[in-house]
């Protein structure tokens, strides 16, 4: 009796196997909808726009794009996390997803809620000075800090953004203190810091090239385990003194937990190859991004190694938004 039962069970497994696998070979089969938490025009909605247009012509179906705004990105990623996990409702967000589950007190989403497809673009972050500072490397910036502690500036393009948290890191490796000053975004912290209002800023690559090249604004390190190709000559901070130092930007998609691993393999696949097109790469890297080539399991996993490091670090050095 034991044996028919369990080889019922197995030809129910296998069925429920076809059967999702037949379901990934037909997706999509209608219009699929993008959700994108941040307003029309930005960075991240163009990105947005220009990959649910390649997708939309690869699927032979509408890649619609809709924008919702609110409490920082968690709207929109908590109706994301909500939506039917079926794969016609994705995510397209940042770092803040990961970040708002470490400052928000009740966020109204958790990462168990998600389960990432594919990282899309990636960007480092780049320590910038004004010239007027008189330094140009990550030692000259320690020892002026520790000569002057709690005096120099550093511009925040958001409280408890990327920037922050990674100046954050920073700052505890080489025991620095600073005084944070947030800005409503990285244009006005970019200019306040060309302006001699602040001394400093950790900000986005793209945001600052064109007045690094200028020489508006001293690089002195990025962020990331590589260079940027936008900036070569800017070391790493790991190069620069600080093993293993490595904080990246980032936008990706995201789908509801749930959402059948077929699915967000098809997914992860047809993306990689919008991204692997020469013109699109052209036209990613000319919005100042990299395109990320990887698994959707790759992501998975930077995902919840970026939720425990931040989580620690935003905890131990009482990062608020208030």
């Amino acid at each position: 009796m034991k044996f028919f039962i369990y080889v019922a069970l197995f030809s129910t497994w296998i069925l429920g196997s076809q059967a999702t696998a037949q379901v990934a070979d037909v997706y999509p089969s209608k219009p699929v909808k993008i959700i994108v938490p941040v307003s029309a025009g930005g960075s991240t909605d163009r990105l947005a726009r220009l990959l649910a247009e390649k997708l939309s012509v690869a699927w032979k179906q509408p890649v619609i794009v809709e924008n919702v705004t609110g409490a920082g990105g968690s709207i929109g990623a908590t109706q994301a996390a909500k939506s039917k996990p079926d794969g016609y409702t994705l995510l397209l967000h940042s770092d803040a997803v990961i970040l708002n589950l470490a400052l928000l007190s009740k966020p109204t989403y958790s990462l168990t809620d998600l389960t990432g497809v594919v990282k899309v673009a990636a960007n480092p972050q780049i320590l910038v000075v004004r010239p007027s500072l008189g330094v140009s490397t990550l030692k000259e910036y320690a020892d002026l800090i520790k000569s002057k502690p709690g005096i120099i500036s550093v511009g925040l393009p958001t409280n408890g953004g990327i920037g922050h948290i990674s100046h954050e890191m920073l700052s505890r490796a080489l025991n620095l203190n600073v005084n944070y000053i947030p800005y409503p975004g990285g244009g006005p912290a970019a200019l306040a810091v060309m302006g001699d209002h602040v001394d400093a800023t950790m900000i986005t690559t793209a945001a600052v090239t064109e007045f690094i090249k200028a020489k508006k604004l001293i690089p002195i390190a990025v962020t990331t385990s590589y260079r940027s190709s936008a900036l070569p000559d800017v070391p790493t901070i790991a190069e620069a003194g600080i093993p293993g130092f490595n904080v990246e930007s980032w936008q990706g998609i995201l789908a509801p937990a749930g959402t059948s691993k077929d699915i967000v393999k098809k997914i992860n696949r047809d993306t990689l190859l919008v991204l692997d097109n020469p013109d699109f790469k052209k036209q990613i890297e000319a919005m100042g991004y990299g395109v990320s080539l990887g698994s959707a399991e790759q992501f998975n996993a930077s995902l919840n190694d970026e939720l425990k490091r931040y989580t620690q670090v935003i905890k131990e050095a009482k990062i608020s938004l208030k």
